[in-house]
């Protein structure tokens, strides 16, 4: 066993015993925990394209699908910092194959569920398994390469998050097109499978030697905290921003969030550390990150809208007009070119090109899509290769701030902040649309338009609103971009040594 000793904040990961230069297998490591990785990340959307079937063989309501979508990213989101925690304490492999393994139950009931109500259960417990994954993968990443490997490992899996967002669809609506819906989660079992023989024969087991008490508490407040809030973002397009439903989830949030950051700082062993974000470092990639996401979640919930309603495609061409900007990421990443460009432009640069970047994407994006798909596609191209350089370097921020005994934890931060800068994206950026739109929704207006002119000037309004809602998120993601440069660099000044005065 590995066991990583504990050091300052923005020390680089020890190397493993025996290697100067990282594990020896660490290449093939990381093509495991991908592997795993992906398979999450497919679940996150592959479900979407399955809806008519859902609501034809199950006889689902909406409010079923709803809660069909909602309680894997419910669950998971709520437990990723205790999800880290865990692994960082009783052993960051042990945390891989509990995930493996509950993802690969969870699929198996889904695929085989009868109702609606086992098919949400079997979800939730699909979300159990997922933030497992997600935070113990780029906690092993941090584990078995050294300082030097770790942005190019990092963008390589943050590349595979894109391949992901990208495929899932497309794999979804080719399965459907031959198969039954609940196959969608049975393809799940194969990959798990071959992920647990590959970790439980590959990756070392690595956790936090001091053995610090378990924080039960601070577990219990950060899960109903985060769950609360995710959950009245989630509820707040639908039921309105006002309603009891939105409004009781934020106090709860509120309250407990609160009680979590006292909690916290006031025991000798917490569950997340706040001495973190007096570090300007891990502030500054906290900040970049929330609004990087805000930007990109909502800017990719309205891209879809606005490939199928004004472009008129169909789902599986929206997804596969959506590609260039996952393969861009993907091929950035896997080739090595953006961490080369990290590498010598160094982090806070890198962050703030990379997010001028995806702004100028998502401003041609809005500026030219309604001229038809060439200009959206040169703003996709851009939002990728401004990803491809931003997301692994905040990423890298976030990680290497936090000592390497807490990587799980570090993990749990960075998935969470991605979950809810997403959500918060798509509700805020889709109550910008709604406001300025002032319809039900696009299909419900177009089908009580009585002319062609009327239906004309339908979609102009919509157009309109999508311009503006992709205008705010590139004004918040190039926000972030100068948030983030901005603290990091004070970060590195105050770290580096004073010159002496020459005599």
């Amino acid at each position: 066993m590995y066991n990583m000793t504990s050091s300052p904040a923005r020390a680089p990961a020890p190397s493993l015993p025996g290697s100067a230069s990282g594990h020896p297998r660490r290449w093939l490591i990381l093509g495991v925990i991908c592997l795993a990785q992906l398979t999450v990340l497919l679940d996150n959307t592959v479900l979407n394209v399955a809806i008519p079937s859902l609501t034809r063989e199950l006889d689902a309501a909406t409010t079923d699908i709803q809660w069909m979508i909602n309680a894997y990213s419910l669950v998971q989101s709520g437990l990723l910092l205790t999800a880290g925690s865990a692994a960082d304490r009783y052993g960051r492999k042990r945390m891989l194959i509990a995930g493996l393994v509950l993802f690969g139950v969870g699929s198996l009931a889904a695929g085989l569920a009868q109702s609606t109500a086992q098919l949400i259960a079997a979800r939730a417990g699909m979300g159990v398994g997922g933030a497992l994954l997600v935070t113990t993968t780029l906690a092993v990443v941090m584990q078995v390469f050294v300082a030097e490997e770790q942005p190019k490992a990092i963008g390589i899996w943050a590349a595979v998050n894109s391949l992901g967002f990208a495929t899932g669809p497309l794999i979804g609506g080719l399965v459907l097109d031959h198969f039954r819906w609940g196959v969608i989660f049975l393809i799940n079992l194969p990959v798990a499978a071959l992920g647990l023989v590959a970790v439980v024969t590959l990756v070392p087991e690595t956790r936090n030697p001091q053995g610090d008490r378990p924080d039960l508490l601070g577990a219990f407040l950060s899960t109903v905290g985060t769950t609360s809030l995710v959950f009245a973002i989630i509820s707040g397009p639908s039921h309105g921003w006002t309603s009891a439903r939105v409004l009781v989830s934020a106090g709860l949030a509120a309250v407990v969030l609160a009680l979590f950051a006292y909690w916290e700082a006031r025991i000798p062993y917490p569950m997340l550390d706040l001495a973190f974000f007096r570090d300007r470092r891990f502030t500054g990639a906290v900040a970049g990150a929330v609004l990087v996401t805000f930007g990109m979640g909502g800017a990719l919930f309205l891209l879809t809208q606005q490939l199928q309603f004004v472009l008129g495609y169909g789902p599986l061409e929206a997804g596969l007009r959506t590609a260039p900007l996952a393969l861009t990421v993907v091929a950035l990443n896997f080739t090595g070119l953006s961490a080369k460009v990290m590498a010598r432009l160094g982090g806070p640069v890198s962050v703030l090109v990379g997010m001028a970047l995806v702004a100028g994407g998502l401003t041609a994006v809005a500026t030219l899509a309604s001229e038809g798909y060439p200009g959206m596609l040169a703003g996709l191209l851009l939002i990728g290769a401004g990803t491809s350089v931003a997301s692994p370097a905040m990423a890298y921020a976030i990680m290497s701030s936090i000592p390497p005994a807490k990587a799980g934890v570090g993990a749990g931060v960075n998935g969470t902040l991605a979950e809810f800068g997403s959500g918060l994206g798509v509700a805020v950026l889709g109550a910008v649309l709604n406001a300025r739109f002032a319809a039900v929704s696009l299909p419900v207006a177009l089908a009580a338009a009585d002319s062609v002119a009327e239906k004309a000037r339908v979609v102009d309004s919509f157009s309109s609103g999508l311009e503006v809602s992709l205008l705010i998120g590139a004004a918040a993601v190039l926000l972030g971009g100068v948030v983030a440069a901005t603290l990091l660099t004070r970060a590195e000044r105050e770290k580096s040594p004073p010159v002496p005065a020459t005599p």
